[in-house]
C-alpha cells in the first residue's frame, strides 16, 4: 500500500510554493500557507501504513512547534506525525502534490518551530565538515 515518493519536476514544485506563499510574509506565515493549501487540497479521509500497521489518515493539523502533521487512527488510537514523514499509498490520495510542495519548501528540512532544522544531527554534521576541513589542511 505505501509506495516511494512520487516524482514532480522541481520548476512545478517551485509554482506550485509560490501559488501557496504569496500573500505570506516570513516563514512562520509561509507554513501557516501551506498547511492551509494542504488542509484545503488533500482529499481526507484516506488509508496508509506506518510501521505496517493500517492507518486511517483522518486530518491535517499544526502541532505547537507549527510542524505540519497528519492526524491518524487505527480504532481507538490517535497519533501525529509528521507530514514529511507520512507514507502515502499507491495511487495518492487527490491533492498529495502540495505535500511534495512542502517538503520542496522546507528543502527536505524538518521545520521546527519558526526555523528549519537539518535531518542529520548537529554533531555529525559538525564533525563530518570538521573531518573534511582536517583533511583539507593535511600535507602529505
Amino acid at each position: 500500500m505505501s509506495r516511494k515518493r512520487r516524482s514532480i519536476p522541481k520548476a512545478r514544485l517551485g509554482e506550485l510554493v509560490e501559488e501557496a506563499i504569496v500573500d505570506a510574509y516570513g516563514e512562520s506565515e509561509q507554513g501557516t500557507a501551506l498547511f492551509t493549501i494542504i488542509e484545503d487540497q488533500l482529499e481526507l479521509p484516506f488509508s496508509t501504513r506506518v510501521l505496517g500497521v493500517d492507518v486511517t489518515v483522518e486530518k491535517i493539523d499544526m502541532n505547537e512547534r507549527d510542524d505540519i502533521v497528519a492526524i491518524c487512527t487505527r480504532g481507538k488510537n490517535r497519533q501525529s506525525l509528521p507530514i514529511l514523514d507520512l507514507p502515502l499509498p499507491a495511487p495518492p490520495p487527490k491533492g498529495w502534490e502540495w505535500i511534495e510542495a512542502y517538503r520542496h519548501w522546507t528543502g527536505g528540512w524538518r521545520q521546527s518551530g519558526s526555523r528549519l532544522v537539518h535531518p542529520e544531527p548537529p554533531g555529525r554534521r559538525a564533525r563530518r565538515t570538521s573531518s573534511r576541513n582536517n583533511l583539507k589542511n593535511m600535507q602529505f
